[in-house]
This record gives C-alpha cells, structure tokens and sequence, in this order.
C-alpha cells in the first residue's frame, strides 16, 4: 500500500492557501439536504440544494475561542472549507437522517453538561464545561474530514490531543479500547423519522483502540473556526479523529469508559460487513456499494460546490499513523 504525503506548511504554493475572507466569510451560501434510509443496511445518500439565509445560520449562540495554532498542523494541501457550508451540512443521527439536521440539533441541551472519565483508569474523572476549556491547552488544528460517503471537508477544529486526557486519568495496563458514548434522550434526540429508526442502537457508541488514542493526531475539539462548537457539530465536545472516517468522531460526548474489549458502536452494529470498526480511510477498500478511490470535497467559496479529487491512503496522514497498522 503506498503512502501519500501531505505537504507541510512551508511546502504548500501560496495559490492554495486560503484567504482571511474566504476563512472568516458568514454573508451567504448554499447548503445540500441529503435524504436517507435503511432497509436491512444503510442506504447511501442523495441530495439536493436550497438557499439559506445567514438569519436561519445557528452561529449566534457560540463564543469566541482563543487558541494559539498548531504549527504542525496549521494547513493542509486544500483550502479551509466554507464555514457556512460545513455549518449546514451534517450528519447527526440523533437529530435525522438528512444532512438537514441543524436546526433538529439546537433542542441539544448543553447547559451543565458533564463527561464522566471511566473504566479501566488510575483516576477517574467528571468534567464540566468549564473544565473542557481551561483544564487542558486549548489548540487550532487544521485537518481534512472524509466520511465514508465519499465527500471531504477541510475544518479548522480547536481543543486538545486526546493524549493529554490519557496522561490525567492513567489507563492501566489492562484498558485496550476505549468506547465513547454521545448525549441521547428520546424526548430530545428523536433521530431519523423514517420507520426503522426506533431500532437504531441508540445512544451512539463509537472505539479507538487505546493506542489509537494516543497517537498524536487524535483530538477533542471543544471549538470550529475560532469559536466554540455549534450544537450540529456535536458540542460541547466531540472527537476527532482525522485518519479514519468521519462517523468514528462522536459527537456530543457524556462518557469516556476504558475497557479491556472492543466495543459494540453504532454503524458497526447496524451493518457491520459496510462499517468496520476500524474503518481507516483507504482508497483501495472500497464501500460494498461504492467506490473510495474519489472523494468530493466541498469547496471553500460562498456557493456550494463539489469538486471531485483522489483519496489519499489514512487520509493523507499516514506518517503519522501508518506504524499503527503495519
């Protein structure tokens, strides 16, 4: 399998480099609704666009962030995407099965919000909202997002590697995975209203293996574009994890719980021969039902756009985490 190497800051031609407006720009964009299903598996997605207005964008709710960058991780080969359009097209189950769920997602009550810290563990944790800002360096990183539906962003995340987590609570010896568990109450988070979804695994589970956790590229986003997390993108706290597929991220998280097993998560429970739960990004693996040798990365101008470009093997971040496989 050959590794595809992303270019470092100080590599990159200026032609590529995004422009402080196109980053900051909140005047207009288009944003997709995708429709979905399951039938015995899930069903791959469709869309269409329609016009929204920056009144209906759920922004004005988030606070600003400060966060020095990354220098490692301060720019890949492609532009930042639109932040508007990355605000608008989500997938976020518990709030429906269309890319349409942003609106869905503001019932999700972040107020006392609390993360229990579990398991297998030399000290177990409970955080607070205030912890997840002030406990831990907070971080701008700008890494690529692939879902496994064969479409790409580029996002500017804030927060902190998943590794300063592990060196606070200790995992002992025995913890090999870790299992996080995301926000869901059935008056609040109905999920998708088409007829299976009463059968949907909820609450949404999602794994790494431990020291997938604390490889160096592995984060906790608290924030997105220099402010906090808008409700769609699963505040307070979600994981992000930029070599695999974009389902492993959860979002909203309430437990953290080390374990000695590999869990049971979501979308590898419902179809496990389409979801595995390792689930790296590879182009040569495809989908049972589609190709992931192309991705179609949302663009970084105030229109929707699609632009179809390779997919590269751990997403581009092999050096990084390809001796996690070998």
């Amino acid at each position: 399998m050959t590794l595809i190497h992303v270019p470092k800051p100080w590599q990159l031609p200026e032609r590529i480099v995004t422009s402080e407006e196109a980053f900051l720009n909140r005047r207009r964009f288009m944003k997709t609704l995708i429709g979905a299903g399951i039938a015995g598996s899930v069903l791959p997605l469709v869309g269409c666009q329609q016009h929204v207005t920056d009144a209906e964008v759920p922004l004005q709710g988030t606070k600003r962030l400060n966060a020095a960058m990354n220098p490692a991780f301060a720019q890949v080969d492609r532009p930042v995407t639109n932040e508007l359009l990355a605000a608008t097209y989500n997938n976020f189950y518990e709030f429906g099965g269309n890319k349409n769920i942003w609106k869905n997602a503001q019932a999700l009550p972040t107020e006392d919000w609390k993360i229990e810290v579990t398991g297998l563990v030399n000290h177990p944790r409970t955080y607070d909202l205030d912890d997840l800002v002030t406990k831990f360096p907070l971080e701008e990183r700008v890494y690529r997002f692939r879902c496994v539906e064969a479409w790409a962003m580029v996002v500017p995340w804030l927060g902190f590697p998943m590794n300063a987590l592990l060196k606070e609570v200790e995992p002992t010896s025995q913890a090999k995975f870790v299992r996080f568990t995301s926000y869901f109450d059935r008056n609040v988070t109905k999920g998708p209203t088409f007829p299976p979804s009463q059968f949907l695994p909820f609450p949404y589970h999602e794994g790494l293996r431990v020291d997938e956790m604390a490889n160096e590229l592995a984060f906790f986003a608290v924030g997105i574009y220099s402010h906090t997390l808008p409700k769609q993108h699963g505040a307070p706290i979600r994981a992000v994890v930029p070599w695999k597929y974009g389902f492993k991220g959860a979002k909203s998280i309430v437990k953290i719980e080390f374990i000695d097993t590999q869990p049971a998560t979501f979308w590898n429970t419902l179809s496990p021969g389409e979801y595995k739960f390792e689930s790296n990004v590879e182009p040569e693996v495809s989908h049972p039902r589609w190709s992931q040798k192309k991705e179609r990365l949302i663009g970084s101008g105030r229109d929707f756009e699609w632009q179809e470009v390779p997919t590269t093997v751990y997403n581009g971040y092999g050096e990084y985490v390809a001796k996690l496989y070998s």
